[in-house]
């Protein structure tokens, strides 16, 4: 598959995930303001997809700087990052490709703009490569943790498509298949935007990998038969006790996982962990438009007038984790290490 986003002839190249599992679309983005908009539309999602996209989009942004003067430039620049920052509140890679991006622009001051832009660019096109290699290493990590012939249920979708390439919890799966292992998933369909179903799925098929689509309310029925011998899922951002946000219906995965004493993995690059963030109750939340939950796929499902909620993201606690890993190895409770490893 190709890259889910990319940097060529100057401009972003990014899959369109509306429009999976239907039509496989390309989009060409030459405005960082279109940038901003895929990031909240949805069309690019996925924390670690997110961070590099953003990054590339300030790139992006700074080509369009008519400023010569280096002060006049960081204005422009910080304008952009601020526009990209207001997109979505919860995925920490976000803000992370973003700072990074400026973090460089001042360390070179004293540099021509012209130079700048041109190492802004090339920052950020070794932001995509790094991706790959992470998630790659990330994957190789927590394949040792998949036994042969293995049921593996994940939420959500934590895949290429949430990525550069590769993926991570789905990493973790590709790399236990690339062993020689013999996995079977199980896709909770994830609810209420259906990323398991149209997009976790759509990728295991495309690599001939068994997945089976659930409804997210089934997951308890098959570990209580003893169908599921591990869960692994993905993340947006991992506070530094280990306490974990990942999208809505996670946290009830995690209970029914601690319940029937199956074990549940958090598979993220260390561009996901916060430090900054002690526990989970400090992670910000995104609420989602209601549309979302009353109608599927523009169709309305629920009755006209009804009050709904629509949280993007849950957060799972540290003690219902089984193992967080990361490219740079699995890491066991307490979580202080992994926080450590992240600064």
């Amino acid at each position: 598959m190709i890259r889910t986003v990319d940097w060529l002839d100057g401009k972003i190249r990014l899959i369109d995930q509306t429009r999976l599992p239907a039509k496989l679309e390309v989009l060409d983005l030459s405005d960082y303001r279109q940038v901003a908009a895929a990031i909240k539309d949805m069309k690019v999602r996925g924390a670690p997809a997110i961070g590099v996209t953003a990054a590339l989009g300030v790139a992006l942004g700074a080509l369009s700087i008519e400023a010569d003067d280096w002060l006049a430039f960081y204005a422009a620049l910080e304008r952009i990052a601020d526009e990209l920052r207001h997109t979505r509140p919860t995925a920490v890679n976000l803000f992370w490709g973003i700072d990074r991006m400026l973090a460089l622009a001042r360390g070179f001051q004293g540099s021509a703009v012209s130079e700048i832009r041109d190492m802004l660019v090339a920052e950020a096109v070794i932001m995509l490569d790094e991706d790959e290699d992470a998630n790659r290493r990330l994957g190789a990590n927590g394949a040792e943790l998949i036994p042969d012939n293995a049921s593996v249920l994940t939420h959500c979708n934590a895949g290429a498509l949430a990525t550069v390439a590769y993926g991570t919890a789905l990493g973790v799966i590709r790399a236990a298949v690339e062993q020689g292992k013999r996995v079977h998933v199980y896709a909770d369909e994830t609810r209420p935007r259906l990323q398991g179903m149209k997009l976790t799925a759509w990728e295991l098929a495309q690599d001939g990998i068994p997945v089976t689509v659930i409804a997210d309310n089934m997951a308890g029925m098959l570990m209580s038969e003893g169908r599921i011998d591990c869960v692994v899922v993905g993340a947006d951002r991992v506070a530094a006790n280990g306490d974990t946000a990942n999208k809505i219906g996670t946290y009830s995965v995690s209970v029914l996982a601690k319940a029937h004493g199956v074990p549940f993995y958090v598979a993220a690059p260390l561009s996901t962990i916060d430090p900054s963030l002690p526990d989970g109750s400090l992670i910000p939340i995104e609420d989602r438009p209601h549309e979302e939950m009353t109608h599927i796929d523009g169709v309305r499902v629920a009755p006209e007038g009804v009050e709904v909620i629509n949280p993007a993201f849950d957060v799972t606690p540290a003690k219902n984790i089984a193992a967080i890993i990361t490219e740079a190895g699995v890491f066991y409770p307490p979580y202080r290490s992994v926080a450590e490893s992240a600064q």
